[in-house]
């Protein structure tokens, strides 16, 4: 049984502290939810992604994008990458290439361009209308030190692990413009180093993570090799290699658990 207690001592167990973690089955089965202080306010860092790549495809849906639209990238969006990254300035990129690479490689510059492009309080005003009332996009991303410069900046972004739940439950549900190509990128991810260190043969995890020097987050789609779905959670105020055995060991015990239902 996966219960708030479960999660805390597959946290315990794995050194992860302090944490933040959902597990919610999706598949129409026996309801299962479980969750482990969802709203501790950890900074999302590449976690924010997801939910400005739901904005952009409701734009899409709406007749007010194109994913063929091209986008020249701006200098002033510029910051490193921890993938390699076809981004210079002066590259003119379709917007739905942008959302492909901010979301399968992490990169920065394309969601930087994509805050640019689509608004930090567009975006915003777009989660909270779809249920997602404590996401907030406030500043545009950095890969190093120094920050990029950004004087629209009006603080630090917000998306918890409760809302980054809500939302990809909201997405298998194919309740939201563009659900079913932001799950096809997300199977595409490039870093699967956290989570998927502890799945099974025959599971697939669609996913996004999420870094800097004081939090690591993953979470995504988890479908077993039985065909259950769960959608799965896990941030932590900890620093983390891009391949790190602790969140492993969380999502075995997590995963034997699941098999026992």
């Amino acid at each position: 049984m996966i219960d708030e207690a479960l999660l805390a001592e597959a946290a315990r167990s794995a050194g992860l502290s302090p944490f933040s973690a959902i597990v919610e089955r999706l598949d129409g089965g026996r309801r299962e939810r479980a969750e482990a202080q969802p709203w501790l306010p950890l900074y999302p860092a590449s976690m924010i992604k997801l939910p400005i790549a739901a904005a952009a495809w409701s734009r899409i849906a709406a007749g007010k994008l194109s994913p063929e639209q091209p986008v020249t990238v701006s200098e002033s969006n510029l910051t490193p990458n921890d993938a390699p990254s076809p981004i210079r300035a002066g590259y003119v990129c379709p917007a739905g290439e942008l959302i492909e690479l901010m979301l399968a490689r992490s990169d920065n510059v394309a969601t930087n361009q994509l805050i640019d492009l689509l608004g930090r309080e567009e975006i915003t005003a777009y989660c909270h209308a779809i249920g997602l009332e404590r996401t907030f996009v406030r500043r545009k991303l950095s890969g190093a030190e120094p920050l990029i410069e950004d004087p629209q900046a009006t603080g630090r972004n917000a998306h918890p692990a409760g809302d980054a739940a809500a939302l990809l439950a909201a997405l298998d549900a194919r309740r939201l413009p563009g659900s079913g190509e932001l799950l096809a990128i997300l199977a595409q991810q490039w870093w699967r180093g956290k989570l998927p260190l502890g799945l099974q043969a025959g599971d697939h995890l669609a996913h996004k993570t999420g870094d800097t020097d004081e939090v690591s987050h993953d979470g995504g789609i988890l479908t077993l090799s039985s065909g259950r779905r769960y959608a799965v959670v896990l941030y932590t105020g900890v620093r983390s290699p891009d391949e790190d055995p602790r969140f492993g060991a969380w999502m075995r015990i997590v995963r034997r658990a699941m098999a026992e239902d």
